[in-house]
């Protein structure tokens, strides 16, 4: 049976503490919206932003579906099509919570024009936790194991007519 070292049980992991902080900033402005509009008014707003965040997600989410569906029938990868169905997903949760930050945080991943920016976001800090091995690009070493006459139309060739063999360059 495997031990776990006793310290590294005790330290906090960055995703935790991420919650954790952004749970005492939703708190902190929560706080600073009703004492500058009301309690009322406050609670009024939260019911708001949640019934929109539902209708936008019911909205983006049948598109982001549709694109996946049109991609699968017409045997293409999934490609940015699959990342932006996981970010309308995670937008129509952080809108659905209480919170106005989740409620910013999930706009821009709802709305398809600022989309982007928390693309960008996840793909670097993803980039940064792969181990480099992992990361591109990759380098091939090949040699052609028989001479290419090139079609007359390139970009009509049609299936594959190349034999190319290789290895991954390290």
């Amino acid at each position: 049976m495997a031990t776990i070292h006793p310290t590294a049980q005790r330290r906090p992991s960055r995703l935790r503490t991420a919650i954790g902080l952004g749970a005492l900033a939703e708190v902190v402005v929560y706080v600073l919206v009703a004492s500058w509009i009301g309690l009322g008014a406050t609670l009024l707003l939260t019911l708001v932003t949640s019934a929109l965040g539902a209708l936008l997600l019911a909205r983006q989410g049948r598109a982001a579906l549709g694109e996946l569906r049109l991609r699968a029938e017409e045997h293409r990868a999934p490609g940015r099509a699959l990342g932006d169905a996981g970010l309308v997903a995670l937008g129509g949760l952080l809108m659905v919570l209480p919170g106005f930050v989740g409620d910013l945080l999930g706009l821009l991943c709802l709305l398809p024009f600022t989309r982007a920016l928390p693309r960008a976001v996840l793909a670097r800090l993803l980039l940064r936790t792969l181990p480099d091995r992992l990361r591109g690009p990759v380098h091939v070493r090949s040699v052609r194991t028989e001479p290419v006459a090139g079609p007359a139309e390139p970009f009509r060739a049609g299936p594959a007519t190349r034999v190319i063999e290789g290895e991954v360059a390290p």
